[in-house]
C-alpha cells in the first residue's frame, strides 16, 4: 500500500514504478478503479499490459486490506 497526498498521474506513476520493482515478473493484466489517473500512467509505463477496471474485480483487492483502511 503507497499512501499519497494526491492522486494525480505523477502518484499513479510512482505506484506502478514501485509495483514493478518489487514484482519478480511483468503482469499481464493489471485491475484498477476507474480513476482516469491510472490510464495515464499506464499509458506510460506499462503498454502491453491491459487494463482492467470494475467495481467487482477491485472487490478482492479493496478487502485484502481492510484493517489499513480503518
Amino acid at each position: 500500500m503507497l499512501a499519497q497526498p494526491r492522486r494525480n498521474r505523477w502518484a499513479a506513476l510512482r505506484f506502478f514504478r514501485k509495483l514493478l520493482h518489487t514484482a519478480v515478473r511483468a503482469p499481464c493484466v493489471i485491475i484498477t478503479g476507474k480513476l482516469w489517473t491510472y490510464a495515464a500512467a499506464k499509458k506510460l509505463i506499462l503498454l502491453d499490459v491491459e487494463r482492467r477496471q470494475s467495481c467487482y474485480l477491485n472487490n478482492r483487492a479493496g478487502n485484502s486490506h481492510q484493517p489499513t483502511r480503518m
